[in-house]
């Protein structure tokens, strides 16, 4: 049996979906097929009409053989997949639930804040751990490698052979990057890239397969170490904020899944609702340790990652974020000998800029401005080369085996043209007493001076940043700055996305930096007038600042998180007003052309991830018109087989069932009287509660919450599950398991309105019924995320198995 993916049409306008193999191909490459399967038999009541797919058919091995690697993978944004499911992250109110909520007393709700405070205080001390490890690790390693190289350059320059100083920097870039790419592309493949748009579809209320688990975070961290040290244009902030939220939702579950070990703490929080909060504090926990901003990484927490606010939450996430930060500076004051100053901003330093020397007048703002488009027009070219160079890897890079080779490709390249950038400059400047430099290399430079084209590449990205904003007026010459630029913005570009843990907001800011810092420098030069008041303009590193802001908001459209992030990295409020009015205008000018970064890796994904509003013109469509039909409803006291078959048919893999009062006329339609989730079936399938046991069993234990949540978040598959031919025959009362006041709208409610209900809750099922209260469909995340503004108006996706 290998699986085929089908087209799907979810429109209750089955007649008016048109031939079904119209479309383009999909992810795998096989035909789209529809087919019409009608579920019956059974106490099962199934209302409307079904436009759904066969997930299996029978291949022959020559088939098999043809179709199991193909070469190209034909790709088609314009789909949803289906192998996303919901979060759950409306609670699930039923008799258990509020019998726990009622025996539980003032103190033991006082006691449950307390724990999430202490919850919050782990994830923050734990995430400031991890940071401190990748900083020492990185700074380590780096250190080695470019003091080895550093070298080598130095013996060759002189007698000749710097091509061998060549070969030994990419075979070392190649080496370190390999380990790096091997590990995330055959162990883990979703620790790839920073991680944000996983986290952000979490926090929207979609379950990313295995995005916060133990094996995700240990890949994460030794592949973002490798992926810096092999000197590839990658940061770490992306991968600190994904590492955060792993450690969060591992934290606030008080036992480890992989590892198989139950501490038997923290078990109320065992929920999607719970953890989703923890998981926010995570995010904020790994930028406050990237940037010491505990502010703004409560702000990208709001802005950027979280669907769902808690004003309870907000402090809870800032204390995190606050443990974080001290935590590692704490532990790095004192690996530097310095024990007790914990003045270092964070994991990376961008310096502190001083008042008085980067003082603005305000008829620099419309300068400012103009930044702000130019960073918003390269941000927006930046996102579109990387969309097509990503289509391009989905159809053709796609076997692991490939994706490392293309990690070391680009390792490889990067180190040579380094090289050769280096090697051919002839921006000499003089090695004084203050300088800042890390690694200066002389090559060709006269004694005393250093090659400051070196100074860029031959660093890690923080410290090339941080010299872009700190160094002395005339330390680079345009030239270099420009060169520098282009080639960089190219080498970023083409390594985001590669087969490795690795963050863009660094190579955006050193690319923003250079090209403020470029445009500071042309300024100085034009309006230089030798008066006093030119020191003004002299200034080229709040240029760099401003170009820095740009970028990096033409790239990732953050607006006012990213503005708190850039005045707490650099410890200088006095920029706060020109840094907010830059990332606004890259904003406004980079949504005219393209999406957001994380925007376009979600849409390429196919994840259902809901915006903040529904298609502005999408009030014609109804809930009849978008909804799920038929839907498989069971009855309250359903037969025990009936249930069995339901879970285990794979063709309607379905999730919630709305559940009816019985109906004695054959004619009337059932009624809806709850709502219960596979999870829970699965649950009491295991427990074999069923009615004829209880009535046989007196001494049975009575199922309590604690056995659901025992079996949060990995529930046994149907599968595994053994009903036996005499329970088959057994009934199960799903009374007081089944939440009796589930959400329903009627079915002429309009689009908007079912969109704000169903995201504003969180919600996974959203039940439509008519007049009397029968069940006539039901709305779940894909039926909503399927709708969207196209270039021609209102567009509706395909779903397909991806």
């Amino acid at each position: 049996m290998a699986n085929i993916t089908k087209k799907v049409s979810w429109s209750s306008r089955a007649d008016e979906s048109g031939a079904p193999g119209e479309g383009t191909p999909l992810l795998n490459g096989a035909e789209p097929r529809l087919s019409r399967q009608l579920s019956g038999g059974g106490n099962i009541f199934h209302i409307g009409r079904l436009s759904t797919v066969d997930l299996e058919e029978e291949m022959t091995s020559e088939e098999d053989s043809l179709r199991g690697r193909p070469k190209e993978i034909p790709h088609n944004e314009k789909l949803l997949s289906l192998k996303y499911e919901s979060l759950d992250y409306d609670n699930i109110e039923n008799q258990l639930f509020l019998e726990e909520e009622r025996r539980m007393s003032h103190m033991g709700f006082r006691c449950l804040e307390i724990s999430r405070w202490v919850v919050c205080g782990l994830i923050g001390f734990l995430t400031g751990l991890i940071a401190c490890f990748i900083d020492i690790a990185v700074e380590e390693l780096a250190g080695f490698k470019y003091q080895v190289v550093k070298q080598n350059i130095e013996n060759f320059t002189e007698v000749g052979g710097l091509s061998i100083s060549l070969i030994l920097w990419a075979v070392l870039n190649s080496a370190i990057v390999m380990i790096g790419s091997i590990i995330v592309a055959f162990f883990e493949p979703i620790a790839a890239g920073s991680g944000i748009p996983q986290i952000k579809c979490y926090l929207n209320g979609v379950k990313v397969p295995r995005v916060v688990r133990l094996k995700t975070l240990v890949v994460k961290v030794f592949g973002v170490i490798c992926s810096v040290v092999g000197g590839l244009a990658v940061g770490k902030e992306g991968p600190m904020i994904h590492s955060g939220a792993v450690v969060a939702a591992g934290v606030s579950q008080g036992r480890s899944t992989s590892l198989k070990r139950d501490f038997k703490i923290f078990e109320y929080f065992r929920r999607d609702t719970e953890k989703r909060d923890f998981v926010s504090a995570g995010a904020a926990a790994g930028v406050s340790a990237a940037f010491g901003a505990p502010v703004g990484g409560v702000l990208f927490s709001l802005e950027e990652g979280a669907s769902f606010w808690n004003q309870m939450l907000t402090w809870r996430i800032f204390f995190a974020s606050m443990i974080s930060t001290f935590t590692l500076n704490f532990f790095l004051s004192i690996y530097h000998n310095n024990p007790g100053d914990l003045s270092n901003p964070g994991l990376i330093n961008f310096g502190r800029f001083e008042t008085d020397s980067v003082a603005y007048n305000l008829y620099e703002i419309p300068l400012f401005i103009a930044m702000g488009a130019i960073g918003g027009l390269l941000g927006a070219l930046f996102n579109v080369l990387n969309y097509w160079l990503t289509i391009f890897r989905i159809r053709y890079v796609h076997r692991p085996c490939l994706q490392v080779m293309e990690a070391m490709l680009v390792a490889a390249v990067t180190a040579a043209v380094s090289f050769t950038m280096i090697y051919f400059s002839n921006d000499c400047q003089p090695l004084g007493p203050e300088h800042t430099e890390e690694y200066p290399l002389q090559l060709f430079c006269a004694d005393g001076e250093y090659n400051s084209m070196a100074t860029a590449f031959f660093n890690t990205p923080e410290r090339s940043v941080r010299s872009l904003f700190h160094n002395q007026p005339g330390t680079y010459n345009p030239l270099t700055l420009g060169l520098f630029t282009l080639t960089y913005f190219f080498l970023a570009c083409w390594t985001y996305g590669l087969a490795v843990s690795a963050g863009v907001f660094i190579p955006s800011l050193l690319i923003g930096a250079a090209w403020g810092r470029l445009c500071g420098i042309l300024l100085a030069s034009i309006t230089s007038t030798g008066s006093a008041s030119s020191c003004i303009w002299a200034d080229p590193g709040k240029y760099a600042l401003i170009g820095a802001a740009a970028q990096l908001g033409g790239i990732v459209r953050m607006t006012l998180s990213l503005t708190v992030i850039m005045v707490e990295a650099t410890g200088n409020v006095t920029y706060g007003l020109p840094i907010m009015l830059v990332l606004m205008t890259a904003k406004i000018v980079g949504d005219y052309f393209v999406e957001g970064l994380y925007d376009i890796h979600i849409k390429l994904q196919s994840v259902p991830f809901l915006h903040w509003e529904a298609p502005a013109t999408s009030h014609w469509l109804t809930a009849r018109e978008v909804m799920s039909s038929p839907v498989t409803c069971l009855n309250r006291i359903e037969k025990v087989g009936a249930i069995v078959d339901i879970l285990s048919n794979t063709s309607t893999n379905h999730n919630g069932f709305p559940v009816v009062v019985e109906v004695t006329l054959g004619d009337e339609a059932p009624k809806l009287c709850g709502l219960i989730l596979r999870s829970q079936l699965i649950v009491l399938l295991k427990h074999k509660v069923f009615v004829e046991l209880a009535r046989t069993r007196l001494t049975q234990r009575k199922l309590q919450l604690k056995d659901f949540r025992d079996a949060y978040p990995r529930f046994p598959p149907i599968q595994s599950i053994h009903v036996s031919q005499d329970e088959r025959e057994c009934m199960m009362d799903l009374t007081e398991f089944m939440n009796a006041t589930p959400y329903t709208v009627p079915q002429e409610t309009s689009l908007p309105r079912v969109f704000k209900l169903f995201r504003a809750l969180g919600l996974r099922h959203l039940v439509v019924v008519d007049d009397s209260n029968r069940v006539v469909g039901l709305v779940t995340r894909k039926d909503l995320a399927r709708y969207h503004l196209g270039k021609h108006g209102l567009e509706e996706l395909q779903l397909a198995q991806t």
